[in-house]
């Protein structure tokens, strides 16, 4: 430790040696003797007292340097698939998203020979499904803890990565790696250059996918209305490839069919809920389905009901906008006057 000091002590190298070699013959070694002498010195004439208080500091300090090292602790966290095997997995080399998508180049044009896409990051750490949305959460958060959340399924060719304004982006597998190659393909590129270069290439080319919809798809229309239940009820526009996220069959003209989409806000707990509330209808009539949201969908649904309940109320953010609806829900009604 770095408040340890050391202790120099003097003997005839003849009597040193003889004693190293007793102490050998029984299993032990001269400075684990010296050290438990050392010990029994202090315990004998420092009073218990001052043991006490000096025990307790070291602990404190101890407690200070490992929060210390955990507020600047970078960590990326990682979903892989790969062959029907799922792994979740953080790791603290602070990996990006260009960095993520080149390594993913590199594995899939055999330049990293492993057997499978996660053991190319040698010093992971498993996690909990979970843990991975909390850190999720964290990325979108943007306290710097957090540096790259990734959803990487190899076995549907996708990759996606959490962006702390959009939410979840999703792109062809095919189209990171490519791209990953043309920001690398020149040496003489600094790192600001590589990711313009990364991003603009990208840009444009993002794909819908189950688990991971964005801000662009989450388009709020009508009215907000205050349930009974405590909640506020936002109609979602389904303006994007609803059948890639609910596994419906409604974007074609092979039938009539259509959804709408609701999401809800919980007035008394001040959070989205955690499901969106999905009507199908078909010839047939129509049938109640459900999508669990994740922690980057959440925020950015959140801030599309802070942006829209600013719209509708003239300035109301949706807390504001929960507590108003609530205190009139509260208040006595009027009586009648004789």
């Amino acid at each position: 430790m770095a408040d340890d000091n050391s202790i120099e002590l003097w003997m005839d190298r003849r009597r040193l040696a003889a004693l190293e070699r007793v102490l050998n013959e029984s299993g032990t070694d001269t400075q684990t003797v010296m050290q438990a002498r050392l010990d029994e010195l202090y315990a004998q004439y420092v009073p218990a007292q001052e043991r006490t208080e000096i025990n307790m500091a070291i602990e404190a300090e101890r407690i200070a340097a490992e929060q210390k090292a955990e507020e600047t602790r970078h960590v990326s966290v990682f979903h892989v698939t790969e062959n029907g095997t799922e792994q979740y997995f953080k790791t603290d080399r602070g990996h990006e998203f260009l960095d993520a998508a080149h390594r993913l180049r590199l594995y899939l044009q055999e330049n990293l020979v492993t057997d499978s896409f996660a053991e190319t990051y040698v010093c992971r750490e498993a996690i909990t499904a979970d843990e991975f949305d909390e850190m999720v959460g964290v990325r979108m958060d943007n306290t710097g803890k957090v540096v790259g959340a990734f959803d990487i399924d190899l076995d549907k060719r996708e990759f996606s990565a959490v962006n702390i304004m959009n939410g979840w982006e999703t792109f062809a597998m095919g189209d990171v790696s490519t791209v990953a190659h043309h920001a690398f393909r020149k040496d003489c590129l600094s790192a600001e250059q590589k990711w313009a270069a990364f991003l603009d290439k990208l840009d444009g080319k993002q794909i819908t996918s189950a688990g991971h919809l964005s801000a662009r798809s989450f388009s709020l229309s009508d009215e907000i209305i205050d349930m009974d239940n405590g909640k506020l009820n936002f109609y979602i526009d389904a303006n994007f490839d609803v059948d890639a996220v609910f596994g419906t069959h409604v974007c074609t003209d092979e039938n009539d069919d259509y959804i709408n989409l609701y999401a809800n806000y919980d007035m008394e707990a001040q959070k989205v809920c955690d499901s969106l509330d999905i009507i199908l209808w078909k010839d047939d009539g129509q049938t109640e389905l459900s999508y669990t949201l994740n922690a980057a969908e959440k925020e950015v649904l959140l801030r599309a009901m802070d942006a829209y309940c600013q719209e509708q109320t003239g300035g109301m953010n949706v807390v504001e906008y929960s507590k108003r609806c609530m205190a009139q829900t509260d208040s006595p009604q009027a009586q009648p006057t004789m």
